[in-house]
């Protein structure tokens, strides 16, 4: 496990943890000495993360929640702070990509992923912020947004639209809550392996991606948990209501890929 201990003691919940981004920021808290709270609606996938960081070391439990449905939220949530400890840490992570026209969008799609990806964001901070402010402890809130929040994703406006969402209420949250100690930020990853994105990634995007991220990659998911963690830890106690870019310089970039203008 990993020698720096930011989260000693501490408990730390992280939603959609059974893969990707998730999984690799249970990993790195785990490895840094937080107890946590694995959730995912899959329960297999939660509990095989839950047996690694177990194996490496670390001290992790595995709780099968939707966390698009508030009932299960607000359960899970206290169960986590009668077993394993108050959560001073929350990582919301999980989320859902679907891809349609704006026209061809159906009300149950478009409510799908807004409850997924934004309402479960709402359901789980207001719990966690609920028992912070009752006990008078510090909290840290890290948001997974995108940056199609702030760059369009044709045939992704229901995606587009949750991830704004979640930068605009997670500032709302920082300003709320900074001088009761809970801080909340967002993490705003550019393209990433994950299992969210493989079915999209058909080797010609993967080259246009390439191409079009100033540092030619595409990210892995221990990068974006880099960040995460940084933003949860101690280090960043005097950072509230920002956005954490994470994208290979994607947003910043406004040149024309492989070319130049010349006088």
């Amino acid at each position: 496990m990993n020698n720096v201990r930011r989260f000693e003691n501490l408990t730390a919940i992280v939603t959609g943890a059974g893969s990707g981004i998730g999984q690799a920021t249970a990993i790195r808290l785990a490895g840094e000495g937080a107890k946590v709270a694995i959730f995912d609606v899959d329960e297999k996938s939660a509990a095989q993360v839950r047996d690694e960081i177990v194996e490496k070391g670390g001290t992790a439990f595995s709780f099968k929640v939707d966390v698009s449905a508030p009932d299960q939220v607000r359960t899970a949530v206290q169960e986590v702070q009668e077993s394993i400890g108050i959560p001073q840490v929350l990582v919301n992570n999980a989320g859902i990509l679907r891809v349609a026209a704006m026209e061809d969008t159906t009300d149950e799609l478009f409510e799908n992923i807004l409850r997924t990806n934004l309402f479960s964001v709402f359901y789980m901070t207001r719990e966690v912020a609920k028992i912070l402010l009752e006990n008078e402890l510090r909290g840290s809130v890290v948001n997974v947004s995108s940056i199609h929040a702030v760059v369009s994703e044709p045939n992704g406006g229901a995606y587009t639209a949750a991830k704004g969402g979640i930068e605009s209420m997670s500032r709302t949250m920082a300003s709320e809550w900074a001088r009761r100690n809970i801080r909340v930020n967002c993490v705003r990853p550019g393209a990433t392996h994950t299992s969210l994105s493989k079915p999209l990634y058909t080797p010609e995007v993967v080259r246009a991606l390439s191409i079009r991220v100033p540092m030619g990659t595409i990210a892995y998911p221990h990068q974006i948990a880099s960040g995460i963690c940084f933003l949860a830890s101690a280090e960043a106690d005097y950072i509230t209501g920002t956005t954490l870019d994470i994208d290979g310089g994607y947003i910043m970039d406004g040149s024309l890929p492989g070319l130049a203008y010349e006088e």
